[in-house]
């Protein structure tokens, strides 16, 4: 019989592999990895919040992520600087706000290897109500917002046309998007957080021949290198995430050869 912390850390990761597929897919097909990575290392600043404020963690970061995600589509709006270069300047500045305010506060050091790398041994009953309450909503928000996606990502004009609203579109998907990397961020850590969008979808890719199937597939290989990575965590004694995460790479990168 599995400790109880085991079986709280396959249940998250379980759940973040579902939730994470619809939206990884978006985000290859948009190519939006960077604006992704960009919520993730804003998220140490809400890490840094909860810490002063003696609040949930899980909660600081969902916090910070959606600030990031809505100052994103705040900026992307200005003409003068382009879009990655936003997103460069966020990235980097956020990442070094957030490591200079987690050494600042007073009391014990802060173990900032366990939020960039993450810890998904340590996930709560807590935690996990708000991955599987959190999840729900992005898979019924991804639902509903499921054609116009696709549409945005094949031409944004031809979308317009056909009556979608790109910029309110965007919008509600960037929230979602803020809200499932806050989650993995417990999971695979700050800095590993978006692989959980971006590498299942790599490897489903080659094999899918409609959108949903590589939803599909991206579910199944989020879900094997999950169970595969918290085994070899288990018999190797390495952290999770990153085992997690490598598992994935693996994959992907056999599947990419083999077709």
């Amino acid at each position: 019989m599995m400790d109880p912390f085991l079986v709280r850390a396959v249940a998250a990761t379980a759940g973040l592999a579902i939730v994470a597929a619809p939206l990884g897919a978006v985000v290859v097909w948009s190519r939006m990895a960077y604006f992704g990575e960009t919520i993730a290392e804003a998220s140490l600043l809400g890490v840094a919040l909860a810490l002063a404020m003696n609040a949930s963690v899980t909660a600081g970061v969902l916090a910070a992520a959606l600030a990031a995600a809505a100052l994103i589509v705040f900026l992307s709006r200005q003409p003068s600087v382009p879009l990655d270069s936003v997103l460069g300047l966020m990235h980097y500045g956020t990442l070094a706000a957030g490591i200079v305010a987690t050494s600042a506060l007073g009391g014990p050091p802060v173990d900032l290897m366990g939020y960039l790398f993450g810890d998904v041994l340590a996930v709560t009953g807590t935690d996990l109500a708000m991955i599987f309450g959190g999840g729900a909503f992005v898979l019924a928000a991804v639902w509903h917002l499921w054609e116009p996606l696709l549409r945005l990502a094949v031409h944004d004009e031809l979308a317009a046309a056909e009556g979608v609203s790109p910029e309110r579109v965007r919008g509600l998907f960037v929230v979602l998007l803020a809200v499932v990397i806050a989650f993995a961020v417990k999971i695979a850590g700050i800095l590993l957080a978006v692989a959980f969008l971006v590498v299942p979808v790599a490897a489903a890719r080659p094999w899918s021949s409609s959108p949903e199937r590589m939803v599909g597939l991206a579910t199944v290989v989020g879900l094997a290198s999950s169970l595969a990575g918290l085994w070899l965590s288990f018999r190797c004694d390495v952290p999770a995430g990153p085992a997690i995460v490598l598992v994935m790479s693996v994959l992907a990168g056999v599947s990419l050869a083999v077709k």
